[in-house]
C-alpha cells in the first residue's frame, strides 16, 4: 500500500497527463508517468473505447482523428475514445470523453461495457509503442444522432460520420488505409459478433431456449389458512404486504442501476408477442437480466431493454425531439452489483478504506452503506468538470440516504401495520424496523425480531450478502410473511436446546470454540408471500441475523419455511431420487430427514467461528477475513455440520436410530438438487464442494448404471474430516486456505456431470416459482 501512497515522481513536466502503469496482466503497480514516456517506454495502460451504435440503420459512428495527432492521424477511428489518467476510474472517462471529443452528455446507464481489449502495438518508426489494455462501451441510440447535433472538438477529430457495422468490419478485414487497423479476427471481432448476435436473433430458437429455462421451475401455490389469526392481525397483515412489495423495488435497484428500467420496460411490452411474454416470465423469477441457475449468464440483452429520450444530451436541433437511447447493462453480471461503483475494483476499495479511520472502515465495511463516487455525483450534477482526487474520490452512503423516499414508505406502511396489531412482541418488531429504516440502525429492531412471539411472522428488512460477490459485505433487502406453524414450532425446540453442546463437542481444536452459544430460537411457519431477494432458487428456511455482535450476544433465531419445504421435496427431491439414487436405497430418502437437516442446517449457522482472533492477535470475524469465500464456505459448513450434527444428537439418544441411514442418503440426494443452483451461487458451489470431497473419501458411490447410493461405513469419517477442515479455516480466518479448498472441490465434476445429464433429460425441475394468492388479493384492493 505504501508504494500506492508515494507514486514515483518520473517527470516534473507541468501539464502533462499522466496514467497509472500497469503489470502485463493488467495490474496497477502503484506507479504513474507522463504520457509521453508511456509510450515511449512502452509501459502497459489503461483507455476507454465508447462506440455509439444507431439500432435502426445498424450504423456506428466513427470520428475522423485530426491531424495533429501523435498516432493514426487523419484515419476513421472509434466514436470516442481516451486515456485513463492516473486515478481515474473508468465509468467517468468514457463519459468524459464522449462529452469533450463529440459534444454528447449521457448518464452512466448509457454505457454497456461489452469487453476489454488488450491492444499492443508500435508506430511512428518504433517510436510510439502502445501497451493498452481498453475498456470497450457500446451506446445503443434507437436513431442515428444527426451530425449537427455533434459539437467536435478540434483538437482530437476532424470529422464523423455513420457507417453500415457489416460494412466497417468489411474494410477492417481488408485491411483499408483510411482505417485505424484492428483485427476483427480477433480479440475486436467481439463489437461485430455481439451486434449481430443481438439483431439477427432467430425469434423461435430464443424462443425454445426461455421456455426451457422457464421449464426448470415447478409452479406451486402457496395457499395458507389465516385461521388462528386475530382480527387485529388481518388488518395489520394488508400494510405488511404492501411494506414488503417495497423490499422488491430496493431490490431491484441493488441488483443494478438500470435494473427498475429494464423491469418496467419488460412489463409493459410483455402483451406484445409470445417472446416478450416469456422474457418477461423467465425475468420476474430472476428479478435481473441474469440468469440465477445458469452462473449469473444474462437471458436479456440491452437491446431488450428500456428506451430513453434525452432532450438535451447534444446540442438542439430544429424538428428532432432529442437522443433515445437503450438504458444498458452489461453481459458478465457485475460482482458488486450496484453497492460499488461499476468500474471499482478490489484494489481500489482496498487503498481507499486503508486510509480511512476505523469507525470509517466500519462504516465502508458494514452491511448497511453503499460506496459511490464523488466524480460521477459532480459529473451527475452538472457542478464542475474539476478532477478529484482519486485516494478521496469514493465514498460513504447508509441505506437510510441511498434509498430514502422508498425506507420512507415501507417505514409508514409499517408504522400503521403496528399500530393495529395487539399483538405486543409484533408491535414492538413493526415499529424498531420501521425506525431502524430512517436511522441506518438496525441492532435493535434484529433483537425484536429474535424475540418475535407473534402467529403472524415477520422478516422484513436487510438481511443476507449473497449479492455482494465482491467482498460479501453489502447486505440485501427482503421479506418473508407467514404464519407460524404452532405444532412443527414446539416438535423442534430440541435443535435450539441444544446448540452449546453440540459447539462444545464440534470436530475442532478446543481453542476456536465458544463458551457461550445461545440457543436458537426457532419458527416453523406456512409461508404467506415473500419479496426482495428472493430470486431464483427459493429458501427453505433462514438463519438471522447476520450481524456478528448480535450472534455473539444473543446468538441467532431460525425460521422454517414447511410448505416450501413439502413443495421442494415432493416436487424435485423425490423425482430426483427416481433417476439419481441406487434402487435399493430409494425408500430411505423421506420428508421427515429432508426436512430435519433443513432445520439443523440452520441451527449450525449459529455455531462455529464468528468472532475471531487471528494469528497476531488481532480480533476480527470469519465474513471480514474470507470475503468473497465467505458465503460459500459458510453454508457448506452449515450442511457438513448440520449432518454431523444429527449424528451426535442421535449418538446422545435424543433422536431416533432410525433417522441415521435415512439422513444420508437424503443428503446425497439433496446435493444433486443444491449443485443445479449453479456453481456461481453460494449454495450451489458449497454443495458442490460437500459432493467432491465425500465422493473423494468413497462415502458417496457411482455404479454403472449412473446411480449413486451412500457406502455407510465411509459416511461418518468423511463427514467429520470436512467438517474439522472448513471449521478450522474458519477459525484460522484463513482466506487462502478458504480459496483453495473451493478451486479443489466447489466445481463440476464428472460425477457431477453424470448425475445432472441424468435429471436433465427427463426434465426434473430444478426449484419452485410461488405463487401467494392471499397477499394477491391483498395488493388488488
Amino acid at each position: 500500500m505504501a508504494e500506492e501512497k508515494s507514486r514515483i515522481q518520473y517527470s516534473q513536466e507541468e501539464g502533462e497527463e499522466r496514467f497509472d502503469v500497469l503489470t502485463k496482466t493488467g495490474e496497477k503497480t502503484g506507479i504513474s508517468k507522463p504520457r509521453s514516456e508511456v509510450h515511449r517506454d512502452g509501459d502497459y495502460h489503461r483507455a476507454v473505447h465508447v462506440w455509439i451504435f444507431a439500432e435502426s440503420t445498424q450504423e456506428l459512428l466513427l470520428q475522423r482523428r485530426a491531424s495533429c495527432k501523435d498516432s493514426w492521424p487523419d484515419l476513421c477511428d472509434i466514436s470516442s475514445a481516451g486515456h485513463i489518467s492516473a486515478g481515474d476510474s473508468s465509468l467517468i472517462t468514457a463519459r468524459r470523453e464522449l462529452e469533450e471529443e463529440l459534444g454528447v452528455n449521457l448518464p452512466k446507464d448509457a454505457f454497456e461495457l461489452i469487453f476489454v481489449f488488450l491492444q499492443e502495438c508500435v508506430t511512428n518508426d518504433g517510436k510510439f509503442i502502445n501497451n493498452e489494455y481498453n475498456d470497450v462501451f457500446l451506446v445503443t441510440t434507437i436513431d442515428p444522432i444527426p451530425l449537427e447535433a455533434f459539437k467536435l472538438q478540434e483538437s482530437e477529430v476532424s470529422a464523423i460520420k455513420y457507417i453500415a457495422y457489416d460494412e466497417y468490419k468489411r474494410l477492417l478485414a481488408k485491411e483499408d488505409s483510411d482505417y485505424v487497423p484492428y483485427d476483427v479476427h480477433g480479440q475486436y471481432g467481439q463489437l461485430f459478433d455481439i451486434i449481430e448476435k443481438r439483431y439477427k436473433e432467430n425469434t423461435v430458437a430464443r424462443s425454445l431456449a426461455l421456455q426451457k429455462q422457464l421449464s426448470r421451475y415447478a409452479p406451486v401455490s402457496l395457499n395458507v389458512e389465516l385461521t388462528g389469526l386475530a382480527d387485529s392481525d388481518k388488518e395489520a397483515l394488508v400494510f405488511i404486504v404492501k411494506a414488503a412489495t417495497v423490499m422488491d423495488e430496493i431490490f431491484y435497484l441493488q441488483s443494478w442501476y438500470s435494473n427498475p428500467a429494464l423491469r418496467d420496460w419488460l412489463k409493459e411490452h410483455a402483451d406484445m408477442s409470445e417472446l416478450n411474454k416469456l422474457k418477461w416470465s423467465y425475468y420476474q423469477i430472476n428479478k435481473s437480466p441474469w440468469s440465477t441457475l445458469d452462473d449469473d449468464e444474462a437471458f436479456l440483452t440491452t437491446a431488450d431493454s428500456a428506451i430513453r429520450l434525452l432532450s438535451k444530451a447534444t446540442r438542439t436541433v430544429r424538428e428532432w425531439k432529442g437522443l433515445e437511447y437503450r438504458a444498458a447493462f452489461p453481459i458478465l453480471k457485475p460482482a458488486g452489483a450496484n453497492f460499488y461503483p461499476a468500474d471499482m475494483d478490489k484494489r481500489e476499495f482496498n487503498i481507499w478504506n486503508d486510509s480511512l479511520p476505523k469507525d470509517q472502515q466500519q462504516e465502508a465495511t458494514s452491511f448497511f452503506t453503499v460506496i459511490r463516487r464523488h466524480s460521477e455525483f459532480i459529473l451527475d450534477s452538472g457542478l464542475s468538470n474539476d478532477k478529484v482526487d482519486s485516494s478521496k474520490d469514493l465514498y460513504i452512503v447508509p441505506y437510510s440516504q441511498e434509498y430514502k423516499s422508498l425506507l420512507a414508505k415501507a417505514a409508514d406502511f409499517l408504522h400503521k401495520a403496528g399500530d393495529i396489531t395487539n399483538s405486543t412482541s409484533l408491535k414492538k418488531l413493526l415499529h424498531s424496523k420501521a425506525d431502524a429504516f430512517l436511522s441506518n440502525d438496525y441492532y435493535d429492531s434484529d433483537i425484536s425480531w429474535m424475540e418475535l412471539d407473534s402467529k403472524l411472522d415477520v422478516t422484513i428488512g436487510p438481511y443476507e450478502t449473497y449479492e455482494d460477490k465482491l467482498f460479501g459485505y453489502k447486505a440485501t433487502f427482503e421479506a418473508y410473511i407467514g404464519i407460524r406453524d404452532d405444532e412443527a414450532t414446539a416438535q423442534l425446540k430440541l435443535f435450539g436446546d441444544n446448540l452449546q453442546l453440540l459447539e462444545q463437542n464440534l470436530p475442532m481444536d478446543n481453542a476456536y470454540k465458544s463458551k457461550s452459544v445461545n440457543a436458537a430460537p426457532i419458527r416453523v411457519i406456512q409461508l404467506l408471500y415473500n419479496a426482495g431477494d428472493v430470486k431464483g432458487p427459493q429458501t427453505l428456511a433462514f438463519n438471522l441475523p447476520n450481524d456478528e455482535r448480535i450472534v455473539n450476544d444473543r446468538g441467532t433465531s431460525m425460521v422454517m419455511l414447511k410448505n416450501v419445504s413439502e413443495a421442494k421435496f415432493n416436487q424435485i427431491l423425490l423425482p430426483i431420487a427416481a433417476a439419481s439414487i441406487a434402487e435399493e436405497q430409494q425408500e430411505l430418502v423421506d420428508f421427515e430427514s429432508f426436512f430435519t437437516h433443513t432445520i439443523c442446517h440452520e441451527c449450525c449457522h449459529g455455531i462455529g467461528p464468528h468472532t475471531i482472533t487471528l494469528p497476531n492477535g488481532q480480533q476480527s470475524t470469519v465474513r471480514l477475513e474470507l470475503q468473497e469465500f465467505h458465503s460459500a464456505l459458510e453454508e457448506a459448513k452449515a450442511d457438513i455440520v448440520g449432518l454431523w450434527a444429527l449424528r451426535f444428537l442421535i449418538s446422545q439418544d435424543m433422536l431416533s436410530e432410525s433417522l441415521l441411514k435415512s439422513m444420508y442418503v437424503s443428503f446425497l440426494a439433496g446435493c444433486f438438487r443444491s449443485v443445479r443452483f449453479g456453481l456461481e451461487e453460494a449454495h450451489g458451489k458449497g454443495q458442490a464442494l460437500q459432493f467432491n470431497w465425500l465422493y473423494e473419501k468413497g462415502a458417496f458411490v457411482l455404479h454403472s448404471e449412473d446411480k449413486f447410493s451412500v457406502d455407510f461405513s465411509k459416511i461418518e469419517g468423511a463427514v467429520e474430516g470436512l467438517s474439522r477442515e472448513i471449521l478450522t479455516i474458519q477459525a484460522q480466518g484463513d482466506k487462502e486456505a478458504a480459496g483453495s479448498l473451493l478451486q479443489k472441490y466447489g466445481v463440476m465434476t464428472e460425477p457431477l456431470k453424470v448425475a445432472l445429464e441424468k435429471l436433465e433429460s427427463i426434465q426434473v425441475p430444478v426449484d419452485v416459482a410461488p405463487t401467494f394468492p392471499i397477499a394477491d388479493k391483498i395488493l388488488q384492493r
